[in-house]
């Protein structure tokens, strides 16, 4: 009988319920869950590019592809202003942020419809999977700032180029965490949405187009009229952008208001996209 008792208390029931707030992330329960986030990570880094010849190469090779085209069209035939800088650099440098946020951004937008297999069958906290695009995505996005590295301490070595770096270079880390966090929010809203109205899931990939050119990536700010400038600089992306490519080609603007109304913006974004996320993720596998 003592050796029943004694088996019975190691027994552990644990209920699971909707979330009672609209804001509880339940933090804890994903930090005992990390090791099913890490195996996401795994399974989307293998998965991408699964029967690819190249594989992992084509981390450099999207990039540089992309690059190449932006100057010869942008820069070669549309005669668009560089700020003196190698068209190589510039665009590169614009781009390696960038595609941090689009790949992070797009994919977390699809988590409801992609995973909902999974989602109906077993349950884990929901947040695991977007959390674990951004971690995954930080992997694509170093493997890009080394390419951008390589080319950029080339012209810097060379010489001839107006390469001057910024202190603010140490707001690197600071940068990333804010476009993960742009990308993070404003995917959970769109993903949420989704759920309901499918047809947004057609537009997401002309929108992220449509929200590039309306971010400094392929132009400087200073080449756009004055009086035009601070519908750019309403972009809440222009800033970090502008402050990449500011702290590591000394060209561009660096304006410490805007990062901050970065920041406040992105404090907006997350807070909507919790409060969207947590009142969808209850019911989503009825309208999915």
């Amino acid at each position: 009988m003592s050796l029943v008792k004694k088996s019975e208390a190691h027994f552990k029931i644990e209920v699971i319920g909707p979330r009672i707030s609209w804001f509880d992330l339940n933090l804890k329960e994903v930090w005992n869950y990390r090791d099913l986030l890490f195996m996401f990570v795994k399974r989307d880094f293998a998965a991408y590019y699964k029967q690819t010849i190249l594989g992992p190469l084509w981390f450099f090779i999207q990039p540089l592809l992309t690059t190449i085209v932006f100057s010869v069209v942008f820069g070669k035939f549309a005669g668009i202003s560089t700020d003196g800088m190698p068209r190589m650099l510039f665009y590169l440098a614009g781009l390696t942020i960038w595609n941090y946020f689009s790949d992070c951004f797009t994919q977390t937008a699809n988590i409801f419809t992609v995973n909902a297999n999974i989602f109906g069958k077993v349950y884990f906290p929901r947040l695991i999977i977007p959390l674990s695009i951004v971690v995954s995505g930080l992997i694509k996005y170093a493997v890009q700032f080394t390419l951008f590295l390589v080319f950029y301490f080339y012209w810097l070595v060379k010489g001839g180029t107006p390469i001057h770096p910024q202190p603010q270079i140490f707001l690197l880390p600071l940068l990333v965490l804010m476009m993960a966090g742009f990308a993070f929010g404003a995917g959970l809203i769109f993903s949420s949405m989704t759920t309901k109205y499918r047809d947004l899931s057609f537009l997401l990939t002309f929108g992220v187009q449509l929200l590039m050119y309306a971010t400094p990536v392929i132009y400087p700010l200073a080449s756009i009229p004055i009086r035009y400038q601070f519908l750019v600089r309403l972009n809440p992306l222009s800033a970090i952008v502008e402050t990449f490519r500011f702290a590591f080609l000394g060209t561009g603007h660096f304006q410490p208001i805007d990062l901050l109304y970065s920041g406040f913006v992105l404090f907006l974004i997350l807070l909507a996209g919790v409060v969207v996320f947590n009142k969808v993720e209850k019911r989503f596998m009825d309208t999915i």
